[in-house]
């Protein structure tokens, strides 16, 4: 499969399972925008300083030589204009030390004088973004808190991966491709860092890959990474067992987990039952080898998914949330005795919960325009809808509400 621009939605999307390789990247870091701030950026994060002075939250990346009395140097020239030092790590490098720091400066202080005032004081390769309230957590009470979340769950590997990094791209890379055959390039054991690309061993045999191009990993932050993967490689596969059971207005019992590989045979057996022109609409092309992707799309690694049970314990549904670059791709299957009881629209609500949780500013669902069934649950979102059409594929895309949505349940 090959891989179109990140413009070229409507080409790209509808050949969109996703299958060979999933972008896992998202906006994890959304608080931060798009890239280091210049003078004229809009103040959102103006705080009151000890003497009720507004000031402006920053955290800055520089690399200055490693010898004594650098760093007192740039803390001088900080202190000149009244830049109060909240926070500070340092990166050791073989030529040099990176520091990053997180500053309360005065709100009038432009970024240009900031960086003039960092340069003065022996900084090089300046780096300045805005920052928030949330960047006052400490980074070890922050690292536990990323590794209580993978430990918990192993769909948040990734997630927790870009909010240690930052803005960066993630992608999954399994150790097979979907016909069998084994993939090239992949990393050693002990991961590969390149300036701004990392490489690491996933737990599931594959790789991951994460990039960053507007600034270059450390050592440091490669080693936290690399642990990160390695907690999440002991622990093996696990998702969280909560489930909830649910009355349909038919009067029906269904219950509503998170699934994961663990539940392939039953995914399979679902397949089965559906009937060819169901399985059309979810896959939207030849559907004969559909179940032999499914180890794939209920792999945490690539998402987060949704499986539906009858009293009896029959998997009926399932709902997929697919990490794709910038955007959360969402799909629905549902065999089809159960199609047209709400269990549909159920799966969808928690996936946009779920989305919106994890900061995704939209989703988007792939069909064809003849499933006025998908059509209506999205609707029945009442998000703003985006609808795009290109030779009877179908792109629906919601922008999620600033507010966690609810399921209803």
């Amino acid at each position: 499969m090959t891989h179109a621009t990140p413009h070229d939605h409507v080409q790209r999307r509808p050949r969109g399972w996703r299958l060979d390789l999933v972008e896992l990247a998202g906006r994890w870091s959304r608080r931060h925008g798009d890239g280091p701030v210049t003078d004229g950026a809009p103040d959102t994060n103006r705080t009151n300083g000890a003497q009720g002075a507004d000031t402006t939250l920053w955290r800055l990346r520089t690399t200055v030589r490693d010898e004594p009395g650098t760093l007192a140097a740039l803390c001088a020239a900080l202190a000149r204009h009244a830049v109060d030092i909240l926070a500070l790590q340092t990166h050791p490098l073989a030529d040099g030390t990176v520091d990053e720091f997180l500053l309360r400066a005065p709100a009038d202080l432009p970024p240009s004088e900031l960086t003039h005032a960092v340069t003065a004081g022996g900084g090089r390769d300046i780096w300045l973004e805005r920052a928030d309230a949330h960047d006052l957590v400490d980074a070890p009470t922050r690292i536990l808190s990323l590794a209580t979340r993978t430990a918990l769950d192993a769909a948040e590997l990734p997630l927790a991966l870009r909010q240690l990094l930052g803005r960066c791209t993630i992608r999954s890379l399994p150790a097979k491709s979907l016909t069998g055959r084994p993939l090239e390039g992949m990393p050693p054991v002990e991961g590969v860092l390149e300036e701004t690309m990392m490489r690491l061993r996933d737990p599931s045999g594959g790789a991951i890959t994460i990039e960053r191009p507007y600034l270059p990993f450390t050592p440091t932050e490669f080693a936290r990474a690399r642990a990160l993967v390695e907690l999440d490689a002991r622990l093996g596969p696990r998702v969280p067992r909560r489930h909830d059971v649910l009355t349909l207005p038919e009067g029906n019992e269904i219950t509503v987990r998170r699934a994961d590989t663990r539940d392939l045979e039953a995914a399979r057996a679902m397949h089965q039952r559906c009937s060819a022109e169901t399985l059309a609409l979810r896959y939207h092309g030849p559907v004969g080898d559909a179940d032999r992707y499914l180890g794939h799309l209920l792999s945490p690694r690539f998402g987060r998914t949704l499986a539906a049970h009858t009293a009896s314990g029959r998997l009926v549904a399932l709902g997929h949330l697919l990490w794709d670059g910038d955007e959360t791709e969402i799909a629905l299957l549902v065999e089809d005795e159960w199609q047209r009881r709400g269990i549909g629209g159920e799966l969808l609500r928690r996936l946009v919960a779920m989305a919106a949780k994890t900061g995704c500013e939209s989703v988007y669902a792939v069909t064809q325009s003849a499933n006025t069934g998908m059509v209506a649950t999205m609707r029945a979102l009442e998000l703003p809808l985006d609808y795009q059409i290109e030779e009877g594929t179908l792109v629906i895309t919601a922008r999620l509400a600033p507010a966690v949505i609810s399921s209803g349940a």
